[in-house]
């Protein structure tokens, strides 16, 4: 709990509670305003209790016993009326047993320890509580996943706005803004947590926003209508829209929904920076930059608050002075704050990381699913996993737009893209991961090795397991009219849904899967080695059930292996000068 909270100051930072103790060595949460202090604490006094019920410790105040000084003579104890003055000859003299002075020493440290201790549980309760107060949420509308799994991969959507909210930044002009999805980011992390790719989406990228349900402040809700070939940016902030728009809009463009959504203010990018001490960037060239106030000479530089703020929002100074040059420059801020956070100058720092708390809680809004302190740090856990070297920074490959006379905005380029998009969905890494997965991987590839059978004796049952309604059918005649397999037939609706189309065979089907793997564009993830079923005149078959991930009757399904040429990737593990 900070100061303010605790009615003891005006202006005291949590993190600065946190004193180092010269005896220890170790840091320590101080509650309590500081006064001289005893190296070796006194005795408590029996039964005092403060108005929480636990001891308290008396360092000083009347009724306290004093202890002798050292090198003092203490008299002898005089006999008392009536007592024997000495003990019959050979016979020992009882005397009252003493407590060794390790076991008091013990007896007096434990009772320290547990005061100590419950006092920190109280602090560190109580502190939580007050970041939980400093997070700011906003309902996901329904469309996420329903938040992040831990064993399962994780996709969280970054969105950088350009809203001009907070102290100093009315500057920077459009002040009555709503804001813009200005920056955003998915960030994919594997589901192993070897790897990691974060992928940026130009603000003037051409899309289709969708029909947006939107829970508004009263609690209502509206359907704030779509629009067709509008700036991706208007995703957020235009029209009433809020995060949860955004995160349609990022499924409708890549087919991939978002666990969990994370939103920041220019004042993110100046507090989170400051918080942690600054970040390390590199500037092939000298900046000045007039509109965004960057001014900033050749070479690395360690950039924090409003001058971190500048190196974001500059654009006329970079590349070819648009967006998609400022992107990279976004990613090479990125990429240095990911490893400022992983560094051990901000781990193992009590000070940082209670000012990193206060400034991450207060700087962000969080979907409804993200809402605690304690969803957050299971969050980073998580996170935490990851070795930046494999979390790749890549961008929607792009061409310009065609129905532009003047190039202003661009498109989705439509043979990279998509395949960028199934990259990400079928969790494939953008770096070269030497781990276990790439064993795994090949062991999967082999099922795709082998003989195959004439597409006459392929037999298979047809399942639609969450592919659009009707695709059972269409990829049944497609099937058999086009593709000879004639001993196929459709059996309805799974009886559950698939986020992805599988083929189940026995292993004596073998050389006809393959067959159908390879008609189908199957991968070798996508086929299961199991037990013969029976189709329905009793025969044995094998069971192809279409997914989510279905996109038609002769549409491949197999993502590819490596990036696409052309497609500009970068990781967080090394510091890039930007040109």
């Amino acid at each position: 709990m900070d100061a303010q909270g605790r009615g003891r100051a005006e202006n005291i930072d949590p993190a600065d509670q946190w004193v180092l103790n010269p005896n220890t060595g170790e840091y320590e949460l101080r509650l309590s305003p500081s006064a001289p202090q005893s190296t070796v604490p006194g005795p408590r006094r029996a039964g005092s209790r403060g108005s929480g019920g636990g001891p308290r410790a008396r360092t000083s105040g009347p009724g306290r016993e004093k202890q002798d000084a050292p090198g003092r003579e203490v008299p002898a104890q005089r006999r008392r009326r009536g007592a024997p003055a000495e003990p019959p000859p050979g016979r020992r003299s009882r005397r009252p047993a003493k407590k060794s002075k390790a076991k008091k020493a013990v007896l007096w440290t434990g009772g320290t320890m547990a005061f100590v201790l419950l006092a920190a549980a109280g602090a560190g309760y109580l502190y939580i509580e007050h970041l939980n107060d400093n997070i700011t949420s906003a309902p996901d509308d329904g469309a996420s996943t329903g938040g992040f799994q831990k064993d399962k991969a994780i996709n969280i959507l970054l969105i950088g706005t350009d809203k001009r909210t907070g102290a100093g930044n009315e500057s920077y002009g459009d002040a009555g803004s709503p804001g813009h999805a200005d920056t955003t980011i998915l960030l994919h992390v594997s589901k192993d947590r070897s790897n990691a790719t974060a992928l940026s989406i130009p603000r003037d990228l051409i899309v289709d926003v969708p029909d947006c349900p939107t829970t508004q402040e009263d609690g209502s809700q509206k359907v704030i209508p779509g629009s067709q070939g509008v700036r991706f940016n208007t995703s957020l902030g235009q029209d009433g829209r809020t995060p949860s728009c955004t995160m349609r809009t990022v499924t409708e463009l890549t087919g991939i929904t978002p666990d969990n959504f994370m939103v920041a203010d220019f004042n993110a990018v100046k507090t989170l920076t400051t918080a942690v001490g600054g970040v390390e960037v590199c500037l092939a060239k000298d900046i000045d930059d007039p509109d965004s106030k960057l001014n900033l000479p050749a070479g690395p530089h360690t950039i924090e608050g409003e001058q971190a703020l500048a190196f974001v929002r500059t654009r006329h100074s970079v590349g070819t002075g648009g967006d998609l040059s400022r992107i990279n420059l976004q990613q090479q801020f990125l990429s240095a704050l990911m490893r400022k956070l992983k560094s051990n100058d901000t781990l193992t720092n009590p000070s940082k990381m209670l000012k990193l708390a206060e400034a991450g809680t207060k700087a962000l809004t969080v979907d409804s699913q993200l809402d605690s302190i304690g969803k957050l740090k299971d969050l980073g856990l998580e996170l935490g996993k990851l070795n930046t070297k494999n979390l790749t920074f890549t961008t929607v490959p792009v061409i310009d737009n065609p129905a532009e006379t003047v190039k202003a905005t661009v498109v989705p380029n439509p043979t990279t893209a998509p395949q960028v998009f199934q990259m990400i969905k079928e969790d494939v890494s953008f770096t070269e991961v030497k781990e276990q997965k790439a064993k795994e991987a090949a062991a999967v590839a082999a099922r795709l090795k082998g003989s195959k059978a004439d597409p006459s004796e392929v037999r298979v049952r047809i399942f639609n397991g969450g592919a659009p309604s009707g695709s059972a059918q269409e990829t049944l005649n497609w099937l058999q009219n086009d593709e000879g397999v004639t001993k196929s037939e459709n059996a309805g609706n799974a009886d559950e849904e698939l986020s992805k189309t599988t083929l189940e065979y026995a292993p004596e089907q073998a050389d006809q899967a393959r067959s159908l793997a390879a008609i189908m564009g199957l991968s070798g993830s996508a086929m299961k080695p199991g037990e013969s079923v029976e189709n329905s005149q009793g025969l044995p078959t094998m069971t192809l059930t279409l997914g989510k991930d279905f996109k038609g009757a002769g549409v491949s399904l197999t993502a590819p292996t490596k990036v696409p040429e052309g497609v500009e990737k970068s990781t967080a593990d090394k510091v890039e000068c930007a040109k």
